[in-house]
């Protein structure tokens, strides 16, 4: 059983759905002093198929997102093959046994929460010649049940990451939780990033992409404005 299950979407649609979210981000970065070029559509393509995603490929989408290292494998590696452009992130939490696998395909990993998954990449950069960037995420609520270090612990996390695992580090990622004020969140993680040195900050979620540009964000992850709500 495949492990995307959201019915295909028709090319019409994907492409007047980019052109909205993108007029959006344009007009949050303008109303911050901002330049729409600094903020980077990362498209999520959790359960979306082949077919759909070809779709966003046609209307000149080229930095995309995944959750789940299986599911990325049941789709990625042809089209990444017919697109060389193509930038692959992980955005959902990385498991210890499948860091190779995420090492082989992703060009970015954003999901970077704790030691020993970053001595896993580094490892398994060394072995296949090829190392992502890499984004550590903060558990800015520090949330049981979600993924990502504490704040209070980033900063060693940080120095780990770059001083002594010498890992590509770009910058910083967060998801606020869901009942809270988010700006409270992306303004946590701008000033972590700051105080490191960190230039990127992805933030921002379909429900709060434009309050998240206008804290600082540089890549944005969107799926459902996008692609519509997913399948169950």
């Amino acid at each position: 059983m495949a492990e995307y299950v959201t019915a295909d979407i028709a090319a019409a649609e994907v492409q007047a759905n980019f052109a909205a979210v993108k007029a959006r981000i344009a007009t949050a970065a303008r109303e911050v002093g901002r330049e729409p070029a600094e903020v980077t559509l990362v498209a999520v393509t959790k359960t979306h198929s082949a077919a759909t995603i070809g779709h966003a490929i046609a209307a000149g989408q080229r930095v995309f997102g995944e959750n789940r290292v299986q599911e990325a494998f049941a789709k990625w590696p042809a089209l990444k093959a017919a697109h060389a452009d193509i930038r692959l992130h992980l955005i959902g939490p990385l498991q210890r046994n499948k860091v190779r696998r995420a090492v082989g395909l992703f060009d970015v990993i954003e999901s970077v929460d704790r030691e020993e998954i970053a001595r896993a990449i580094k490892a398994a950069g060394a072995e296949q010649g090829r190392t992502p960037d890499i984004f550590i995420q903060v558990n800015t609520g520090e949330e049981a049940q979600k993924s990502g270090c504490a704040p209070a612990e980033a900063d060693a996390l940080i120095a780990l990451c770059r001083d002594e695992c010498g890992l590509p580090l770009r910058g910083l990622m967060c998801v606020p939780p869901v009942d809270e004020e988010p700006s409270l969140h992306f303004a946590l993680l701008a000033t972590i990033a700051k105080r490191n040195g960190l230039a990127e900050l992805s933030m921002g979620m379909t429900a709060d992409f434009e309050i998240a540009i206008r804290f600082g964000a540089t890549l944005v992850r969107v799926g459902s404005a996008l692609f519509g709500a997913r399948d169950p």
